[in-house]
């Protein structure tokens, strides 16, 4: 019996790899934004909520985008002071102020932070039981982070969307920034890793499990949210818009999940270090804290990613299907390097970034096992068993 070519097998599970994700990975791959929708018979209004932790350099953007919005409904703004000490509070009403809209927003001062809940998805409940009474006639809830530019016509379509598919959540993936080498180098990376793990047409079809949500501008139903029993059923959750998004989802509700071509945060992450921090904090959390999760998410990655360039050393027929695989893989990835306006240089360079992401997830478990997960903004997440 002739002996096994390892390399030459290897190869094959490289292109193999790569020819499924290419045709039978939901097209992940693909860029698709909002389309066009026909406009409701009447416009419902809206009430924002809007969780803010010393969020003074970005906050008044987005109070302006949201009060500059081209929607013909009633608006208004809740923005809840997670006891940041940096002027959150004065910086939105200042926003408000030059909108001349101060009666259209709300301040409230977040109250202590219970046991088991996290930060961000207390200050998100307060918005919602403290902002809003039950005579509201608001239907809906828009749930947005405080460092967003909404475009101008944000509203509109998550409306649409709602209104014409009976949608209980519909949520943008906003533009990052991608300015610095760094970004450039990570943040088109961080999309197109997202859309492999949560393919966005897989979300989106109501007969599909897959559920994910972009929390930086979500429009959620409040009868849904009545349903599921307000936030409390995540309370926990450090990946707080995709666990909302699979709570609600689950029982045959209808979700939507999109890219956003005018939406964009206004929070940079200048150094490699800092998108290093913001991977590390929920990279573990997204492996449900499991050891074995994170081996077979390294063996992963050694395959798809790391796999090409090692089989060009090992030259001959290995090094042609490595060198098809990576050809392959860079194809897949300019899409989203043209969306972020980059240059497809980049994309040979994917392995590399998944280098670097591999990296955070084993920095994300050793915080976890040494009590330091979930950290922001000078806070630890409650404490969580692996499953």
């Amino acid at each position: 019996m002739p002996p096994v070519d390892a390399p030459l097998l290897f190869g094959f599970a490289v292109l193999l790899a790569w020819l499924y994700l290419s045709c039978f990975h939901a097209g992940f791959w693909r860029i698709v934004c909002c389309s066009a929708f026909s406009a409701p018979d009447e416009w419902p209004r809206l009430v924002a909520v809007i969780p803010a932790r010393n969020e003074a350099p970005v906050i008044g953007e987005t109070i302006r985008s949201l009060f500059a919005q081209d929607y013909p409904g009633a608006l208004r703004v809740v923005v809840v002071d997670d006891h940041s000490d940096d002027g959150t509070s004065a910086e939105a009403l200042r926003a408000a102020s030059e909108a001349d809209r101060e009666a259209d927003l709300t301040l409230l001062a977040a109250e202590p932070l219970p046991a088991g809940w996290t930060g961000k998805v207390w200050a998100m409940e307060q918005g919602l039981i403290r902002g809003l009474s039950a005579a509201d006639p608001a239907p809906y809830v828009l749930f947005s982070d405080a460092d967003i530019s909404h475009g101008p016509r944000a509203l509109r379509e998550l409306v649409c969307r709602a209104e014409t598919d009976g949608c209980d959540l519909v949520s943008f993936m906003v533009r990052l920034q991608c300015a610095t080498p760094a970004e450039r180098l990570m943040i088109p990376a961080f999309v197109f890793f997202f859309r492999m793990l949560y393919p966005f047409r897989r979300v989106n079809d109501v007969s599909d499990q897959t559920a994910a949500a972009a929390g930086g501008t979500m429009l959620v139903r409040r009868t849904a949210l009545a349903r599921i029993g307000g936030l409390s059923c995540i309370r926990g959750e450090l990946i707080d818009d995709c666990a909302l998004a699979r709570v609600v989802k689950s029982g045959g509700h209808r979700i939507w999940l999109g890219l956003s071509e005018t939406s964009r945060s206004t929070r940079g992450y200048g150094r490699l270090s800092e998108i290093l921090d913001m991977i590390a904090r929920t990279a573990y959390t997204q492996l449900r804290y499991c050891p074995g999760r994170l081996a077979a998410c390294a063996a992963g990655l050694a395959v798809v990613f790391f796999g090409p360039p090692l089989l060009l050393i090992a030259g001959g027929w290995p090094a042609a299907l490595g060198s098809a695989a990576w050809l392959m893989m860079a194809l897949l990835y300019f899409p989203m390097l043209r969306f972020y306006g980059q240059s497809g240089l980049w994309a040979p360079l994917l392995p590399v970034t998944a280098a670097v992401y591999l990296w955070a997830t084993l920095l994300s478990a050793w915080r976890y096992h040494r009590g330091r997960d979930g950290q922001w903004k000078g806070r630890l997440a409650p404490p969580r068993a692996s499953k």
